[in-house]
C-alpha cells in the first residue's frame, strides 16, 4: 500500500512540474497574443501574407485565415475560414492547401516557445514550420491544379461557433484550456509509468527502432516522438521539455523528435477537423506525413555534415 501511494505522489509531483512548466510558456504568451490580437496585428500579418497565398492557388483573403490560426490556434483560423468560405467560393483542393498550411503552421507563439524551451533553436522551428507549411501548400496546389484534382466545390461539414470577443469569455476558455491540459498531462504520466513497468515502452521502442534508426533518432526519443505525433506539439513538447532536463534524450533526439512533431502533429484529432472542413485526406494526411518524412530525411544529411559544435551552436539550445 505503501508503495502505491508513494507512486501516486510521484506521478502527481511530476505532472504538476510538467504542467507548471508548460503554464509558465503558456499563460504569458496567450496574454501578449491576445493584446496583439486587440491592436490588430492579426490583420496586419494577413495583408502581408496575401500574395504569398496567391501564389499558392488561394484568395488572398485566406491570408488572414492562415495568420489567425499562426498567432492564435486552429479554432480561431478556422472560425474566420467560415466566413470567408461563406462569401468566396471555394473547391476541395483550395480548402485542402489551405488547411495542411494551418495544420503544420498554428498556434506559433506557444509551441514555438514550447520547443525553444525543450533545446531548439527557436528561428530553426520558425523557419521549418513557416517555410514547410508554405512548399507543401504550393506542392499540393501544382498536384491538383495539373490533375484537375479536387475542384469540385467544397461541402463543409461543421461550423464553428461564432467567437465571443469579451474578456470574460476569452479568460473561461483559458482556463478550460490549461484544465483539460493537467488532465491529459495526467493520463500521459500515468500511462507513461504503468507502460514502463508492464514492458509495453521496451517493445514499442524495440518495435520502432529501425524507423528511428532510419531518422537518426535513439529508441528513447520514440514514446515521447508518438506522443506528439498523435497529440500534439504541447503535450510532447512538455513531456520532452522534463526528458532533457533529466538527461535521457542527446541533443540531436530533441532536435529530429521535435522537428518531426512540429511537421506532423496531432495527427488524429486535427486532421479529422480539417476533413470535416471539406479538406482531403490526400493533403491532410498522407501528403503532410509523406513531405515530413522527406523534410526529415534532408534534415539528416545536412545535420550529419556538421560538426557537434556547429550544431550545438546553431541549431540548439
Amino acid at each position: 500500500m505503501k508503495r502505491i501511494i508513494a507512486e501516486i505522489k510521484s506521478t502527481l509531483r511530476e505532472v504538476f512540474f510538467t504542467v507548471l512548466t508548460l503554464l509558465k510558456i503558456m499563460i504569458p504568451i496567450s496574454i501578449i497574443v491576445k493584446i496583439l490580437k486587440e491592436f490588430g496585428v492579426v490583420e496586419i500579418t494577413g495583408r502581408f501574407l496575401t500574395p504569398v497565398m496567391k501564389i499558392v492557388g488561394l484568395p488572398g483573403e485566406s491570408g488572414l485565415v492562415w495568420a489567425t490560426a499562426m498567432v492564435t490556434n486552429i479554432y480561431g483560423g478556422l472560425v474566420v475560414f467560415f466566413s470567408l468560405a461563406m462569401k468566396t467560393p471555394l473547391t476541395i483542393a483550395q480548402v485542402t492547401v489551405l488547411c495542411t498550411m494551418i495544420l503544420i503552421a498554428h498556434s506559433m507563439p506557444i509551441e514555438l516557445r514550447i520547443a525553444q524551451k525543450a533545446g531548439v533553436q527557436l528561428w530553426f522551428m520558425l523557419v521549418l514550420r513557416v517555410f514547410g507549411a508554405f512548399i507543401l501548400g504550393w506542392i499540393l496546389n501544382v498536384i491538383y491544379s495539373s490533375f484537375h484534382f479536387l475542384q469540385e466545390e467544397v461541402t463543409i461539414l461543421w461550423k464553428p461557433g461564432n467567437e465571443d470577443p469579451s474578456l470574460l469569455y476569452w479568460i473561461v476558455c483559458q482556463l478550460k484550456g490549461y484544465g483539460v491540459i493537467f488532465l491529459i498531462i495526467l493520463v500521459l504520466i500515468s500511462l507513461m509509468r504503468v507502460f514502463k513497468k508492464l514492458g509495453v515502452i521496451n517493445r514499442l521502442n524495440k518495435l520502432l527502432e529501425p524507423l528511428l534508426r532510419i531518422l537518426g533518432m535513439s529508441k528513447a526519443a520514440a514514446p515521447l516522438t508518438i506522443i506528439g505525433m498523435t497529440l500534439g506539439v504541447s503535450y510532447g513538447g512538455g513531456l520532452i521539455i522534463n526528458e532533457a532536463k533529466s538527461g535521457v534524450l542527446s541533443k540531436r533526439d530533441i532536435f529530429l523528435s521535435l522537428s518531426l512533431m512540429g511537421l506532423s502533429h496531432s495527427l488524429i484529432e486535427d486532421t479529422l477537423l480539417m476533413v470535416a472542413m471539406g479538406a482531403s485526406l490526400s493533403g491532410v494526411l498522407l501528403g503532410r506525413v509523406l513531405f515530413t518524412i522527406v523534410v526529415m530525411f534532408i534534415l539528416i544529411k545536412c545535420i550529419k555534415r556538421l560538426s557537434e559544435y556547429r550544431f550545438s551552436k546553431y541549431f540548439v539550445r
